[in-house]
């Protein structure tokens, strides 16, 4: 009797993780990220026979895992990470997107761009050092782009021979500081980057730990419920109008659902207009489809015909955003030249571009102590602050801690077109 073929994995059933490192230098955050690639076999033989080379020329025993995502020439002269580097990979469970964020102070903004989109933050301790300054400022940062799931992982054990009370006491001193943040979900994982110890395997060396090693909690946290799927929005991006003797009446608008769930057949809300109709069908590059939920790219068609472009939102009837010239906002200056008090700059919110003004600078936060700083109002570069905005059209929002697509948005120099602040509205 012949023995039936297993189906072969598929392995890109499975939903898309994001998520980001972060920690002080040296804290092995590349070293972390190269562990999970080798380990589970998410690494192609040229990658690897290139990182076997430059660790030899280097001098270093073995492979440096490290130098896997340090892609540039000055962060591998220097062993540090300078700019963000995103690595993809996937198994069995699900694919997942990295982005491997620097740990220099002077790197913050580069953090803020990589964590902007996570699912879950890996935040590295040293077991040596225990909590410094830049593991606050990360956490706070993590805490304010409202990331839903934070891990701390606790690496280099093995210089600490694997002591249970080291993780004890660094695991009671971060609990004790993020009583302060808003984070809901904080998790700790007792590893070891270099020698692979509870990353993708259980260690046998730390038996004193029950919880489950770093990638199975990637594989296996819940992070459906990590969006909105209450408050229904959904920017327009463009009008799609074929003009074929096949499509001749289409006109679809695309674009990404932000929020909530959209049905053929609900009653939905036209904004700025304010005029209401009903979903008649929506479609996918796959084809049409009964529901649209986030993070969905689709093309919603409506039974009348109304006029909506880029820009202008479709919601629910009685559950619209906020709509207002004047925003209030937590912003990361990511430009060598300071925030200009009264400066105009452009900003992009969703699909919209318009024009604003820095109506006020409330205050400049000092990271590691949470302080409010009400006297220096010179927000220079990778500094955090509260401003005021006035723009030049409503914009259609929710509060950043309700739906971080519709509370993000950034602001651009006008005349060198740089991107200079990320923010997050408050209200």
């Amino acid at each position: 009797m012949m023995k039936q073929k297993e189906p072969p994995i598929q392995l890109y059933q499975g939903e898309l993780l994001r998520f980001t490192t972060a920690g002080s230098v040296d804290d092995g955050k590349s070293t972390l990220i190269g562990r999970l690639l080798y380990d589970s076999k998410s690494i192609f033989e040229d990658q690897l026979d290139a990182i076997k080379t430059a660790s030899q020329r280097r001098g270093e025993e073995g492979i440096n895992l490290a130098l896997l995502t340090d892609g540039l020439r000055a962060e591998r002269e220097q062993g540090i990470t300078i700019d963000v580097a995103y690595r993809y990979f996937a198994t069995p469970k699900r694919k997942f997107i990295i982005a491997d964020t620097p740990g220099h102070i002077q790197y913050t903004r580069n953090m803020v761009t990589g964590a902007s989109t996570a699912n879950v933050a890996l935040i590295l301790i040293d077991a040596r050092k225990g909590i410094v300054e830049q593991t606050r400022r990360h956490a706070f940062i993590a805490s304010l782009l409202q990331i839903p799931h934070l891990v701390i992982c606790i690496n280099k054990m093995d210089l600490v021979n694997y002591s249970h009370e080291v993780y004890a006491q660094i695991k009671s001193e971060f609990k004790h500081f993020s009583s302060k943040l808003d984070v809901k979900d904080v998790h700790f994982i007792p590893i070891s980057a270099l020698k692979g110890d509870n990353v993708v395997h259980r260690s046998k060396r730390m038996p004193w730990y029950e919880g489950p090693t770093l990638m199975y909690y990637l594989e296996n946290v819940h992070i459906a419920s990590d969006h909105n799927l209450i408050d229904c929005r959904f920017p327009v991006q463009y009008v799609i109008r074929p003009n074929t003797d096949a499509y001749h009446d289409y006109r679809g608008y695309a674009g990404r659902v932000a929020g909530g769930i959209f049905k053929k057949g609900d009653e939905v809300m036209l904004l700025p207009s304010g005029f209401t109709t009903r979903i008649a069908r929506i479609d996918t590059a796959d084809g049409e489809v009964p529901t649209a939920f986030p993070p969905m790219s689709v093309t919603i068609l409506l039974e009348d015909d109304f006029d909506l472009s880029r820009g202008d939102m479709i919601v629910r009837e009685h559950n619209t955003p906020a709509i207002s010239q004047d925003i209030e906002a937590m912003i990361c200056w990511f430009n060598p030249r300071p925030l200009q008090a009264r400066g105009k700059y452009a900003l992009m919110h969703t699909t919209q571009e318009v024009r604003c003004m820095v109506k006020e600078i409330r205050y400049k936060l000092d990271i590691n102590t949470l302080h409010r700083n009400l006297e220096d109002k010179t927000i220079g570069m990778n500094d955090i602050a509260r401003i005021r905005l006035r723009t030049t059209k409503p914009l259609f929002y929710d509060p950043y801690r309700q739906n971080r697509n519709t509370g993000s948005l950034i602001l651009i120099d006008e005349h060198t077109h740089e991107t200079v602040a990320a923010g997050m509205i408050i209200e």
